[in-house]
């Protein structure tokens, strides 16, 4: 059986966790924390999570884990057939990433977590972010979903990092992105309704007190 290593908080966790609910797979979650031991580097060698217990071996990146999962599972496809659809999703899944969560993440310690990150950082990240959000909204296509009328993995990557990144651009920069941007609005609120979505919601919210501990004991 599959078996997905990570934390409930984390949003790359999530990211796959729901592809392996979305295609009705049958996986264990085992929690682990990132850590440098080398147990842990021999699976995950940048001591990050997620990563995939395979039949075959280990798996890290979320990236790489969500492809084999699209290339050797069976249950709901999570990208288009045709090659060109496919790369327009693969396209955004890249700038979610590169261009917002990314930026975001680099304030994440202050937004969430009582840290503080310096001035330069959180000017860099505020820039990136703005140029981000742009981005998104030149590429997607929210009929409804990023990527056209189908749910792909574009909206997993899409629903766990702009949702973060929308909070930390209103707590740290007092700016909304869905000011400029309603239809990312819009399409949080139908995966928001997603029975898998609000069951992850739930468990990382249940793991959240723990998560914040760990985190403050390795300070």
């Amino acid at each position: 059986m599959l078996k997905l290593h990570g934390f409930a908080v984390s949003n790359y966790f999530n990211m796959v966790h729901l592809a392996l609910l979305e295609k009705g797979l049958e996986f264990e979650i085992v929690t682990a924390y990132p850590n440098n031991s080398p147990e842990f580097l021999a699976h995950s060698p940048r001591g990050k999570v997620p990563f995939l217990e395979t039949e075959f071996g280990f798996i890290n990146e979320t990236n790489a884990i969500l492809e084999y999962l699209e290339d050797s599972q069976e249950g709901q496809q999570l990208l288009p057939a045709s090659p060109f659809e496919c790369a327009q999703v693969r396209t955004l899944m890249k700038e979610i990433e590169l261009y917002i969560e990314l930026p975001a993440r680099l304030c994440f310690n202050e937004a969430f977590f009582g840290g503080v990150v310096s001035d330069v950082i959180k000017a860099k990240a505020e820039t990136e972010l703005r140029a981000g959000f742009a981005t998104l909204k030149r590429h997607a296509k929210f009929s409804p979903y990023v990527a056209g009328d189908h749910f792909t993995l574009a909206d997993i990557y899409f629903l766990y990092s702009v949702s973060p990144a929308i909070q930390v651009a209103q707590r740290l920069f007092q700016f909304s992105p869905l000011d400029d941007l309603p239809q990312a609005g819009a399409l949080l609120k139908l995966l928001g309704v997603n029975p898998h979505v609000q069951k992850i919601t739930a468990e990382s919210d249940a793991a959240r007190p723990a998560f914040i501990a760990y985190v403050q004991s390795q300070r």
